[in-house]
């Protein structure tokens, strides 16, 4: 037998049928971490570590995708033995891990979800630029030949042209807190101008990029935004239904270039903002808050948001 796909430890384990997926992940967490698979070392096959832990192979899936989103496992596909991340024992990952700027957070959890046949992204957000780059990790492996779902629904939730946002906004036009960043449609509030000409930017190209799976995968994409009537003081990312990822928009005063002058702001930056992650399997309160913030974007999606068009 190929040492490369022998089992973890040397031998077989005793099958135990009530494992879950996250028991599995843990076994294989402490695995890695404590050496005794390295980095760089073939895993099993899917279907050897489903007879090893007594499982069937989509826990098998399940388990390897959530050490795949912790940056412990690499080139995790369908039936595809994975191989072990290179220094994955570091800073600590999963439920424990501290939280990260979202453009470091973001990509892995999104590439991980993408393992699933179908895919569902929803997303409560300033402009979609985090979610834009996020996808292109995925994207890169589906034209690789080295994942490929069958289904991939994305919502996204974001403000709407024709509001006075809170933030970005002009310092002299804030009313020192009050909001007043101005949209009617006439081009008379440059700030708000900028923002609505990037929302639509990275909404086209997200939506853009995704729909051409069709064509060249043949994978069912679906796409879709709808308008918020506030600005959203949060981002939240609902990946698979069962990983919320959710960050504050701090803000704070800066100047930036806009047209000829430079003007005064108060913007946040939202790749910078640092990404708490909540899975649903990982305790009582981590569930809680993955269902209650689907509740929470399923009633904004059905109630108050409305059309939104990615156009001037």
């Amino acid at each position: 037998m190929d040492p490369e796909y022998a089992s973890v430890n040397g031998r077989k384990r005793p099958q135990r049928p009530q494992r879950t997926h996250r028991e599995v992940a843990d076994e294989l967490r402490a695995r890695i971490r404590s050496g005794e698979l390295r980095p760089g070392q073939r895993m099993p096959t899917q279907a050897k570590l489903a007879d090893e832990f007594g499982v069937e192979r989509g826990a098998v899936r399940q388990a390897l995708r959530i050490l795949q989103s912790e940056q412990l496992l690499t080139n995790v596909a369908k039936g595809a033995p994975a191989t072990v991340a290179g220094h994955p024992g570091g800073a600590p990952t999963g439920p424990e891990a501290p939280p990260r700027p979202t453009t470091a957070a973001l990509a892995p959890r999104v590439a991980a979800a993408f393992e699933a046949e179908h895919v569902e992204i929803d997303s409560v957000c300033l402009t979609a630029a985090s979610l834009t780059l996020a996808i292109g990790e995925p994207l890169r492996r589906i034209h690789a030949g080295r994942m490929k779902p069958a289904k991939v629904d994305v919502r996204v939730l974001l403000p709407g042209r024709d509001i006075d946002l809170a933030f970005p906004v002009a310092v002299e036009d804030s009313g020192h807190g009050r909001g007043g960043g101005r949209d009617d449609g006439r081009g008379e509030d440059p700030v708000h101008e900028r923002w609505l000409a990037m929302r639509n930017a990275q909404g086209q190209v997200l939506r853009h990029h995704l729909l051409a799976l069709r064509a060249t995968h043949g994978v069912d994409v679906r796409v879709t935004f709808r308008a918020l009537p506030f600005t959203p003081p949060v981002k939240l990312y609902l990946l698979n239904g069962v990983e919320a990822l959710f960050a504050y928009y701090t803000l704070s005063r800066g100047e930036d270039r806009i047209g000829e002058e430079n003007v005064q702001t108060y913007d946040a930056q939202g790749s910078r903002s640092a990404l708490f992650a909540f899975e649903r399997d990982a305790g009582v309160r981590d569930g809680a808050f993955v269902t209650q913030s689907r509740l929470w974007f399923d009633a904004l999606w059905e109630t108050i948001s409305s059309e939104l068009r990615l156009t001037r």
